[in-house]
């Protein structure tokens, strides 16, 4: 039998002699249990809204994109056809994209007009995105516009076909004459709908048809950029490596996370902040324990005396107390993240905590997303502060009280 463990486990669910030690001790216990049960809650929102933005980008981003290293635009030549023949390879998108003035009655602005292809709609999930009307580009002799909502929404488009979006563009190398409007192409389409992903796509694309933007910007097989979904996710960096080197150092392959890094990795730091942040508040927390362990100590003096009379070595009595201070914090970590699964489920069944925004966000509540990874991780550096916050206090305070030789 482990004897300090055993004494340690009976001081700590034992009635002290006095009172307010086993006050103390509760209170530890509740404020470890609250602080990872907050560790556990945050980092799961941040889980959850870092997996509904990678959805949301999966909408409308490829799971590979080939760009040119230099320039905006390029022709492709038979080396994409090896690439479009490849196994993993699902669907093979060309694109074009550029800017352009949008007109809609008295109304303008500028935008990204992207020319996609019947590729991009089965290679996206952007027709399960629309807001209003639906993802239509071509039907028959006709073609059509799909707007992000921010870009309908600051040009006051209706979908009632009574008025057409005009696009003007700057001519290459055109010369300025007597009408300005001759240096500008100029094309028009009906909208057919309305989309809304995230607020960098919702206020700057515009969706047309791969031919028609061709001919608003003149071109004739050039794209800006090549779109991939890849079949088998886990082979996603072993294709993209593969194309790199088929393609040489004239284009640039990037992957989803890559074409937005900056955003994926704030979203990184801001999670490592907050834990760290919550991780420092549960040491301070954590001091708590530092105040139980030495009225515990001081009224266990006899019991201590009785245990040194028997052969007792120091080291077994402050590992007596040492073993205190960190059941406490094992005992507070486990309640805690008990509390912060339960919260996060029912946060994640029933949406007990919504958003602000009156239906302006794309969900009603706030996302959770449990990675036990995390939970590990979570109780281990609360563990951790646990016996590194009992472990000096418990040798000064025994032999300084207790004066052990």
């Amino acid at each position: 039998m482990n004897l300090p463990f055993h004494i340690a486990k009976r001081y700590l669910f034992s009635k002290k002699k006095q009172n307010v030690i086993n006050i103390i001790s509760m209170i530890s216990v509740i404020g470890v249990a609250i602080g990872t049960m907050a560790l556990v809650i945050v980092l799961s929102v941040f889980n959850g809204f870092d997996g509904l933005i990678r959805d949301l980008f999966g909408s409308f981003d490829p799971d590979l994109k080939i760009l040119p290293s230099t320039g905006k635009t390029f022709v492709p030549d038979a080396t994409f056809e090896q690439i479009k023949a490849m196994e993993n390879v699902v669907f093979y998108s060309e694109v074009l994209e550029e800017n352009a003035l949008l007109k809609y009655g008295n109304k303008q602005r500028p935008a990204v007009i992207k020319g996609v292809d019947e590729e991009f709609t089965l290679m996206t999930g952007i027709d399960t995105m629309m807001v209003d009307g639906k993802f239509l580009l071509n039907s028959g002799k006709h073609q059509f516009a799909v707007l992000g909502y921010g870009v309908a929404l600051d040009l006051g488009v209706g979908l009632t076909f009574t008025d057409y979006i005009k696009f003007y563009v700057p001519k290459r190398n055109a010369s300025l004459g007597i009408n300005p409007m001759d240096a500008f192409n100029t094309e028009y389409l009906y909208p057919s709908g309305y989309f809304t992903i995230q607020q960098d796509f919702d206020s700057q694309y515009v969706l047309v048809p791969l031919d028609f933007a061709r001919k608003l910007f003149a071109y004739n097989k050039e794209v800006s950029a090549i779109e991939l979904s890849i079949q088998n996710q886990a082979e996603i960096e072993n294709v993209k490596e593969k194309i790199q080197q088929l393609l040489g150092e004239n284009f640039v392959v990037k992957n989803r996370f890559e074409l937005h890094d900056v955003l994926f990795k704030m979203m990184q730091s801001e999670k490592m902040a907050i834990f760290f942040i919550l991780a420092f508040i549960l040491l301070i927390a954590s001091f708590n324990v530092i105040g139980s362990l030495t009225m515990l100590i001081l009224d266990k003096k006899q019991d201590i005396a009785t245990l040194r009379s028997m052969g007792a070595e120091e080291k077994t009595i402050q590992k007596i107390f040492l073993l205190e201070g960190w059941l406490i914090s094992l005992l507070g970590a486990s309640i805690g993240v008990g509390l912060g699964l339960t919260i996060c489920f029912l946060q994640m069944k029933f949406g007990l905590i919504t958003l602000s925004g009156n239906g302006a966000f794309i969900m009603d509540s706030y996302p959770v997303d449990v990675h036990f990874i995390d939970i590990f991780i979570i109780f281990t550096t609360v563990v951790s502060i646990g016996y590194a916050a009992s472990r000096y206090p418990v040798r000064y305070i025994t032999k300084r009280f207790l004066q052990f030789n």
